[in-house]
């Protein structure tokens, strides 16, 4: 399992109608294929946001969902509040200890 963090910059002042898009949209993310979960945290610092999203693989989340209908429900709930566009990255599996 991959991990998926977008960093989120919404534009300043849509904060709440933003939070309360998301809260419908996860269920959006979360019925595609490999999807096993979501959860967006506010940056403490700023007015940033970062989505967090538990995929079964990259491909998954790039070929599966990114290339789905289901993403473009998801980009018309969510991109209209971002002042710039997220940066996606994609993390491994946690290290041994």
């Amino acid at each position: 399992m991959i991990l998926e963090h977008a960093w989120l910059t919404v534009i300043e002042g849509r904060e709440a109608e933003f939070e309360s898009a998301m809260a419908k949209a996860f269920a959006i993310i979360e019925s595609a294929p490999g999807c096993h979960g979501a959860e967006v945290r506010r940056v403490v610092e700023s007015l940033n946001y970062v989505l967090i999203v538990k995929w079964d693989s990259v491909k998954a989340h790039m070929e599966g969902f990114r290339t789905s209908p289901l993403f473009e429900e998801w980009r018309a709930a969510t991109h209209h509040f971002y002042s710039e566009k997220p940066y996606v990255i994609h993390y491994s599996e946690p290290i041994a200890r």
